[in-house]
């Protein structure tokens, strides 16, 4: 079993989603104990941006390439591999300005390639990236599950759900920059959440 945890905040210490994320790696590795981890931060390890020249170098039949798009797009083709070879990913994902921070929205441009990790078919797209499970670890400062305000949840379930990624949990901590007790009740929901995740896995027949 592989397990693919990405980090992505823009800090690469001290931050809420990776904590939460942590935990949930931590419990899967606990209950599969020959799994290997890959961890990736695109805070230390940040990812290239989806610009003109990448756009270029994508679009450029593999024969025609620069050296240097063949060098940006060989920096997408590590990550596609390592999400093609996970068996379980775990999103650390904080909330800035109600939305995903653009370090995510780097890596879900690297990896969503036609062909590649999904594909047009006479009835409609299909994912190429199935039988994956994903957590996704969601710290937030305020209080949006389940409101209008939430454009996380619905975003990420749309897009993995796009590339095949359709078995995802959301383990959600609240209510983070509401003082000190909304902190502690946040982290501890968010932490028995986990532990019923992963005991209601334990109760299922091998």
């Amino acid at each position: 079993m592989k397990i693919m945890q990405i980090n992505a905040s823009a800090r690469s210490a001290g931050a809420n989603s990776t904590r939460l994320a942590d935990a949930v790696t931590a419990r899967l590795k606990a209950q599969n104990p020959q799994a290997v981890v890959e961890l990736r931060d695109l805070a230390t390890n940040p990812h290239p941006v989806l610009d003109e020249p990448s756009l270029g170098a994508l679009f450029t039949p593999a024969e025609q390439r620069t050296p240097e798009q063949v060098a940006r797009v060989a920096l997408d083709d590590v990550l596609i591999a390592q999400v093609q070879s996970a068996d379980t990913i775990v999103l650390g994902v904080p909330m800035y300005n109600f939305g995903v921070p653009v370090q995510l929205k780097t890596w879900i441009d690297a990896i969503a390639r036609a062909g590649v990790t999904f594909r047009y078919t006479a009835s409609g797209p299909e994912g190429l990236l199935k039988g994956k499970k994903v957590y996704v670890a969601l710290a937030r400062g305020g209080l949006y599950r389940d409101t209008p305000a939430d454009s996380q949840v619905p975003y990420l379930r749309s897009v993995l759900g796009f590339l095949g990624m359709t078995d995802i949990e959301f383990i959600y901590a609240e209510g983070l920059a509401m003082g000190a007790e909304s902190t502690s009740k946040a982290f501890a929901e968010a932490e028995a959440r986990i532990e019923e995740l992963f005991a209601t896995r334990e109760q299922v027949p091998a």
